[in-house]
């Protein structure tokens, strides 16, 4: 079909037929009535360069192959992670026990026992009966007739011993006026007055030659007694000597039993057989902590209440603090760190208040993530680990000394000095798997030198899959499975066939089926309430698009009252009509997980000047870079089309009018480049049509995002304001692939009351928003006459003539 504009013919461009703005499922060709009979689903769905990738770096026993999973939120990483690595972890794995015990010679650095799994539990409940069998053999033992019989024999052979030597010392102390008295293991002397120790009274009253006199023969006596009195004491050493033999014997006695039982166990454990001997031997150097001393104690309840929690401290140095039991694990351990704070990841040492004083031993050393982990498998989001302070530190330690040293944070950062626990490290052997986004990936290996030492492994997981026979199979099982899990009705081939549309819908492509399997399972769950609500016993294609409906309906208030502005004339967009300078452009609205289009007017109005192109947006300061760079591309654009003969004389002014919130994207650079041309050649442009796509230097029209949104936002304008059969949206052709528009729009290009043009370069699109050809330059380097090139050449010449002659004038001024 021909059009005559200015007496010039152009070819009409025949606008997109409706079979190519959607692709149609057709439920016919499914294999099933409904989801119900179809398998399980087994696998993840779509993602298989992210299993291959993760299988591979799970398997890889070296150091630094840790992985981080990366992809955007909802298609399902995390789901898929924790289940393949639950999978993999199935295979058998060389586990521990862990347990810190305390460490007899240093109390503040605790020893680690590193025990087949399951001894670990044996180990605790064996030392806890060791010790209340103790508890109560020992003293039993000491109160036993051999032992006081040996000890009396032993104090008595001590005093008789000292009263020989006191026998002898008496004689000579009597040759010397004076007699002895016993002071523990001293001898005192005094002086004697008619056969009785002088008193203090009689003593001052003593002349001073007297004093002197006793004071000489005190001195000769402490000379004949002193081998008398170092006797005494190296008598009373060796009786001390024996009292404790004699006590680490009847210890040694009560204590071997049970030793000896308790080491039969774990004879296997060189480790646990040292602490038994260093058990023993603390025991015996402290027998006094397992004998009552009746005497002492408390009358009252809270005296005895005290003295029984002092007890139970003492005991406690014997304790086995099992850190981590593997008894019940099977396969390797795989943990989820729900909380990954430095803490819970390293595990930490605990204080408590006892009266006033902070206090702590081995037996307050809690676990972290890692040690239950160690030897299999730790999964963490990378938001949870990087906003907590110290994570990733404790984390990278770990990992690069492949062991985990429990520490104060306050030593860790070096703010403070903290007199803390300092326990034997344990080695650690675990894969870490990190989920996350692709943009706190690239942050990471750019600006974390250790990261990229870390983690060798980056699994990505797409955002869309193909669409295939086996992946729509593998959908069907999808949807049945997640009826399965949260009893929910099944799906007939009619809702399946739909789901199938609304995932190309959300992948943007006709060729692509969404791997956001979130906004999908979201749908299943509302489209099977819908069927509950009205009484249907499988979910059906009316019940999924009653779905989708209505969460647009819940999103939409923003976007109603934005059409609403437009109708009611306080946005201005024309539908009808023609006008130089102006084109509606289309731009889009993200609210979370809800989007829409809305055209907006975008004006260009040009004149004599050297300025050039001025991009009111960026003046004001409302303009982002991208949308900046694509004002930058229409000066090319017009340089290498009209200046190659002249300069360019051009002063331009582009503005999205009523736009106040900043606008940012070179989506618009096609309608604002149509907008100066359309001013430039002083030719209308038909109001009817909207534009999207970004253009090059060349001329090519480039693709674009969220095209379905885009031309429905300008379809409502229409369809509010009223279809006339001349509307439309001009669209790059690259993205006719990625239509899956609405069924109203689609009925509406068949009734030839709505169209969609695809467009590939500028001179197409200047022609159908004009009806006036572009125009070919000729062999002289001119574009034809009354053409919209030639017309532009026109003014931009006329622009210079004028801006010379203007130059010419104040020269001669």
């Amino acid at each position: 079909m021909d059009d005559k504009r200015n007496g010039k013919p152009i070819q009409k461009k025949v606008s997109l037929s409706p079979s190519l703005l959607k692709r149609t499922v057709d439920s016919t060709k499914f294999e099933f009535e409904t989801t119900e009979q179809v398998p399980e689903l087994t696998n993840i769905v779509g993602q298989e360069r992210g299993r291959a990738v993760m299988e591979f770096g799970l398997h890889v026993d070296k150091s630094g192959y840790n992985l981080y999973v990366s992809g955007i939120a909802g298609t399902g990483k995390t789901t898929f992670t924790k289940s393949l690595v639950h999978e993999i972890a199935k295979k058998d794995a060389k586990l521990f026990d862990w347990c810190y015990v305390n460490n007899f010679e240093d109390g503040y650095k605790p020893k680690i026992l590193k025990l087949p799994v399951g001894i670990g539990k044996v180990l605790q409940n064996d030392m806890k009966n060791l010790i209340e069998n103790l508890k109560t053999d020992i003293p039993l033992a000491f109160n036993e007739e051999n032992y006081q019989k040996e000890r009396s024999s032993i104090l008595r052979d001590l005093q008789e011993k000292r009263g020989e030597i006191y026998q002898e010392v008496n004689k000579i102390a009597a040759e010397y006026g004076f007699i002895i008295r016993q002071s523990g293991a001293s001898i005192i002397t005094l002086p004697v007055m008619e056969g009785k120790p002088m008193n203090e009274e009689t003593y001052r009253t003593m002349t001073s030659e007297q004093l002197k006199e006793i004071d000489r023969k005190s001195a000769l006596l402490q000379e004949k007694i002193l081998d008398s009195t170092n006797a005494l004491r190296v008598m009373e050493k060796e009786t001390k000597m024996a009292l404790e033999k004699l006590d680490k014997k009847i210890a040694l006695t009560a204590t071997e039993y049970h030793m000896e039982e308790v080491k039969k166990k774990f004879k296997d454990c060189s480790d646990v057989i040292a602490y038994f001997v260093a058990v023993e031997g603390d025991i015996v150097n402290h027998i006094e902590d397992f004998l009552q001393d009746e005497q002492a104690k408390e009358t009252n309840a809270f005296g005895e209440l005290t003295q029984r929690k002092s007890r139970d401290r003492t005991y406690t140095k014997y304790a086995i603090n099992l850190l981590v039991d593997n008894s019940e694990t099977k396969g390797s351990p795989v943990i989820v760190a729900d909380n990954p704070t430095y803490y819970n990841l390293i595990g930490k040492v605990e204080f408590e208040n006892r009266m006033g004083i902070m206090s702590t031993d081995f037996t307050k050393i809690k676990p972290g993530f890692l040690h239950y982990a160690n030897g299999g498998y730790i999964i963490v989001q990378a938001k949870d680990l990087f906003s907590k302070s110290y994570a990733w530190e404790g984390l990278k330690r770990a990992l690069l000394n492949h062991k985990l040293q429990i520490e104060n944070l306050g030593e860790h950062s070096g703010l403070i000095t903290v007199t803390s626990l300092n326990p034997d490290p344990i080695p650690l052997h675990v894969k870490v798997i990190i989920i996350g986004n692709m943009e706190t990936y690239q942050l990471l290996y750019q600006h974390e030198e250790d990261f990229s030492k870390l983690f060798k492994i980056r699994a990505d997981f797409d955002v869309v899959m193909d669409y295939s026979t086996e992946n729509m199979a593998r959908f069907a099982s999808f949807i049945h499975t997640h009826c399965k899990e949260h009893d929910l009705r099944h799906f007939d081939r009619t809702a399946v066939a739909k789901m199938m549309e609304y995932s190309l819908r959300l992948a943007g492509d006709q060729n692509k089926l969404s791997t956001r399997f979130n906004q999908q399972v979201e749908t299943i769950y509302e489209a099977d309430t819908w069927a509950n609500m009205m009484g249907d016993e499988l979910v059906s294609a009316k019940h999924v698009i009653k779905a989708i409906e209505e969460k647009e309906y819940r999103s939409s208030l923003y976007e109603e009252k934005l059409q609403e502005s437009i109708q009611e004339g306080s946005i201005l967009i024309d539908i009808d009509g023609a006008e130089i300078g102006q084109v509606n452009g289309l731009a889009i609205y993200n609210l979370g997980q809800y989007s829409f289009g809305k055209p907006s007017r975008i004006t260009a109005t040009t004149f004599v000047g050297k300025n050039g192109i001025i991009n009111i947006e960026r003046e004001s300061k409302l303009g982002g870079n991208i949308h900046n760079k694509g004002i930058y591309i229409l000066g090319g654009y017009l340089g290498q089309k009209f200046a190659q003969q002249h300069p360019l004389t051009l002063t331009a002014h582009i503005a999205f009018e009523q736009s106040y919130g900043g606008v940012d994207g070179d989506s618009a650079s096609s309608t604002e480049l149509y907008a100066l041309l359309s001013s430039l050649a002083e030719l209308p442009i038909e109001q009817g049509l909207a534009v999207t796509g970004s253009v090059n230097q060349k001329g090519e029209i480039q693709p674009i995002g969220g095209v379905n949104e885009k031309i429905e936002g300008f379809f409502k304008v229409c369809q509010n304001k009223g279809l006339t059969g001349k509307q439309g949206v001009l669209i790059p052709h690259q993205n006719v692939k990625n239509l899956m528009l609405k069924e109203e729009v689609i009925e509406a290009v068949k009734e030839g009351n709505f169209h969609i043009y695809e467009v590939k370069t500028v001179e197409e699109g200047i022609e159908l928003l004009t009806g006036i050809p572009a125009g070919r330059m000729n062999v002289e380097g001119e574009y034809e006459e009354n053409t919209v090139f030639g017309r532009v050449t026109a003014k931009l010449r006329d622009y210079m003539k004028l801006s010379e002659q203007h130059e010419k004038e104040n020269n001669r001024e």
